[in-house]
């Protein structure tokens, strides 16, 4: 299975042409961008869970419940990353 497909090379617009470097892409499973991405939506929750009665008093108190569901989505998809990096990486192996 090739996890790869074939993109041009050269895009002619215009004008102009274009041609695409051939370069890997840094962060192809995702779990290093959903590790920062939760770590930032829980430390957004515990910032603002001081302030939580002038949140309720301003009828804001959302923004900390929209950082906790950030987190724990976060956490699955973490997982599901890690899983997915996991069995690719089984699939090499076997190769």
């Amino acid at each position: 299975m090739e996890l790869r497909d074939d993109q041009p090379r050269k895009h002619e617009i215009g004008n102009r042409t274009y041609i695409v470097a051939d370069v890997e892409p840094l962060d192809v499973d995702g779990v290093r961008t959903l590790e920062v991405g939760t770590a930032l939506w829980f430390l957004g929750f515990v910032a603002l869970l001081p302030f939580y009665g002038r949140l309720q008093d301003d009828g804001r108190s959302w923004w900390l419940w929209t950082c906790l569901a950030g987190f724990g989505l976060g956490l699955f998809g973490w997982e599901y990353c890690r899983r997915r990096r996991r069995a690719r990486a089984e699939l090499t192996a076997a190769r």
